[in-house]
């Protein structure tokens, strides 16, 4: 079967330099540390956007068009792959458009986050997320999906994270050292959600990774480290809303979903994630160009 571009049921594929966003495809699974499949994530979310709607009833990010680039290759060492994720995200930003990563394991954002620091921009990273991913290593490599928000956080990116539900010590302790902050599961089960997420010193350009392991599992089965205790689908568009109100979404990614074969529902629920997200990413910018461009250094 012919691989399509995202969307590319309802919209015809974008060129890449008048796109208004740029989708990225990393079937990266190298540090997988449990169930494993996600170098089966990418294509499993372009075949599920094929079913969503032009709108997701709020967004329709689609008439600003949408761009899907080859997948990244990702045979060689992690650093390798790192190098190519983030040479495709600089490509995007070149040509003025929001860059969308579908993971693939959540390494992948380190390749954006040197993408933006190579670009001078200013970006805070929000992580939806079960693990706090901030080990120094795991499994022998700093290079981990476990440690990948310590990597980003160490070229000087603040970050919050929301839903975490697995965090060790070490991980604890990182967060109190360099001021990471966290809306934690336990505290988010706590109602109401934060009407005002970020704080207002956090930057005004922010960039979404969203591990798909941050859904509760009765949402989102199809990945490697499920943890009871998750955000239902409603709560987490809630928050995506007030994060995104007053900022600029300047780039995100959808990582860690491990297709499971006949569940296609987890492989339609990343897409409609995506689709959301790619939506955030313009709203209230008639000129997406703007968006990316217009950052502050």
């Amino acid at each position: 079967m012919k691989k399509k571009g995202f969307l590319a049921s309802e919209y015809a594929p974008a060129s890449a330099r008048l796109a208004a966003y740029h989708v990225i495809p990393v079937p990266m699974e190298t540090s997988v540390s449990y169930g494993g499949g996600t170098a089966a994530g990418p294509n499993a979310i372009l075949a599920a956007s094929q079913q969503l709607e032009a709108t997701d009833g709020r967004f329709s990010p689609g008439r600003a068009g949408i761009h899907t680039q080859p997948a990244v290759s990702c045979s060689g060492a992690p650093a390798q792959v790192i190098a190519r994720v983030e040479g495709r995200v600089a490509h995007a930003l070149a040509a003025g458009a929001a860059p969308l990563i579908l993971g693939g394991e959540h390494t992948v954002t380190l390749g954006a986050a040197r993408a933006f620091q190579a670009a001078g921009l200013k970006v805070g990273f929000v992580q939806f997320d079960a693990h706090a991913d901030l080990r120094d290593a795991y499994e022998g490599s700093a290079l981990s999906h476990a440690s990948v928000m310590r990597r980003v956080s160490e070229l000087g990116f603040p970050i919050i994270q929301f839903g975490v539900r697995a965090l060790c010590a070490d991980e604890a302790d990182y967060r109190r050292q360099t001021g990471v902050l966290a809306y934690d599961a336990e505290r988010l089960a706590r109602r109401p959600l934060p009407t005002r997420p970020l704080p207002a010193g956090f930057p005004k350009r922010i960039y979404i990774t969203f591990d798909v392991d941050g859904l509760d599992p009765a949402v989102m089965p199809a990945t490697g480290t499920p943890v009871p205790g998750g955000l239902f689908w409603q709560d987490a568009m809630l928050l995506l809303e007030r994060i995104a109100t007053g900022r600029r979404v300047v780039g995100a990614d959808v990582v860690e979903l491990a297709p499971i074969r006949g569940l296609h529902h987890a492989d339609f629920t990343a897409a409609l994630l995506a689709h959301r997200l790619m939506g955030l990413m313009g709203e209230g910018t008639p000129n997406i160009q703007q968006n990316v461009r217009g950052c502050g250094r």
